[in-house]
């Protein structure tokens, strides 16, 4: 067997739990409901898919070098601030 193979049997007979972590990467976010700032609550008008790039997100879980568990009930990731936003 390769070692690869004998990885995976671990795994396989719970002997080894090599795949419990792993990397993770918050699919981005732009103009959630949780973003909306509009007066109205209009927040698809409000925030237009253009508008993605450019701004700052007060409530997303995005993250930087993430790694979680294989359930993502726990998750470790780089935060940065630019001292501004």
């Amino acid at each position: 067997m390769t070692a690869e193979e004998i990885k995976l049997e671990k795994d396989k007979k719970k002997k080894a739990h090599w795949r419990r972590w792993g990397p993770y990467l918050s699919e981005r976010q732009w103009g959630t409901v949780r973003e909306d700032y509009s007066a109205n609550g209009e927040a698809w008008q409000f925030f237009p898919h253009d508008h993605a790039r450019s701004r700052a997100y007060r409530w997303g879980e995005d993250g930087i070098a993430g790694i979680s568990d294989n359930h993502q009930r726990l998750c470790f990731s780089l935060a940065f601030w630019n001292g501004e936003d």
